[in-house]
């Protein structure tokens, strides 16, 4: 469901990598919650002491279950304070693999307490749209999949063009840095992301050496003649200075070497424009070649 003021102002971008503190809070009280009505005895029951059926979570081994599982948590669960945005989502992660939506199946008097049943789907789904409700109600670049992964939004310009791109260049090699940079790039952790740009930038620089010409050089002027068509001579200029800037940069920035005098990328927003920026490039050139 979507608020009034979505429905009005539309969404806000998902742009923020970082979870907040109010953010944490709200994801912590959801979570609790959700321990407080038994949801997570699908998987960390209590059980009835007379006839053994499930009447609610066992916290203690819920929480000794999810900080073995993500060891970060194990400090400070119980501080204000939020830990690596990654670690958190490590734990959504966790809790959605846990949880089941429990319903009542019998009353037991004697004990004052109900029996519950588990629908571990309906759980999933529940706890799936209230998590991702925060995300976007909070601008985060996150969405909890239907598999129960977190994946991240990358910008909305590139997302479409990455999600449906696939790799048949006739290349094996070149189809293989194309995919591994694809997959890295949505990966919830930035030197993954990093990781990203090297093998986009290694896919360009094998790309200038397939087909027929004998150099690298000579190659890049057919593929870009190729790209403008023999009816756009202002385009195929500007080609040929985007084209050399990338090649530049490569070899001026951290992305492929690591040299003391090649600058560092500083910021995730330097990677995203890097990597839209090259690999617009690429997939211009694949699409329009025979």
């Amino acid at each position: 469901m979507m608020y009034f003021s979505e429905r009005e102002d539309g969404e806000i971008p998902r742009e923020k990598k970082e979870i907040s503190d109010f953010v944490w809070e709200g994801i912590k009280a959801l979570i609790q919650a959700r321990v407080n009505d038994g949801s997570f005895g699908a998987s960390y029951p209590v059980p009835c002491e007379d006839v053994g059926a499930i009447i609610g979570t066992d916290a203690d081994a819920f929480w000794r279950a999810l900080k073995a599982d993500i060891p970060k948590l194990q400090d400070w669960w119980q501080a204000e304070k939020p830990s690596r945005t990654l670690d958190i989502l490590d734990m959504i992660e966790f809790c959605w693999r846990c949880i089941g939506k429990p319903s009542q199946r019998g009353y037991h008097k004697f004990f004052s307490h109900h029996h519950l049943d588990f629908d571990t789907e309906a759980g999933q789904d529940e706890f799936r749209d209230d998590i991702n409700r925060i995300f976007r109600r909070n601008g985060l670049a996150y969405e909890l999949t239907e598999e129960g992964g977190i994946e991240r939004l990358v910008p909305p310009v590139l997302r479409e063009e990455l999600e449906s791109a696939q790799f048949y260049t006739g290349d094996a090699e070149l189809d293989r840095m194309l995919d591994v940079a694809k997959r890295k790039f949505f990966d919830l952790d930035e030197e993954i992301r990093r990781e990203a740009l090297k093998f986009l930038w290694d896919a360009w620089e094998r790309l200038k050496t397939l087909g027929e010409e004998s150099d690298k050089k000579a190659q890049i002027t057919s593929l870009l003649d190729r790209t403008a068509g023999s009816s756009s001579p202002k385009f195929r200029e500007a080609l040929e200075r985007d084209a050399h800037e990338l090649t530049k940069i490569g070899n001026t920035f951290q992305i492929r070497h690591s040299e003391r005098n090649q600058e560092q990328l500083v910021r995730s927003e330097h990677v995203d424009y890097l990597f839209h920026r090259l690999f617009a490039l690429i997939h211009m050139i694949l699409r329009l070649m025979p």
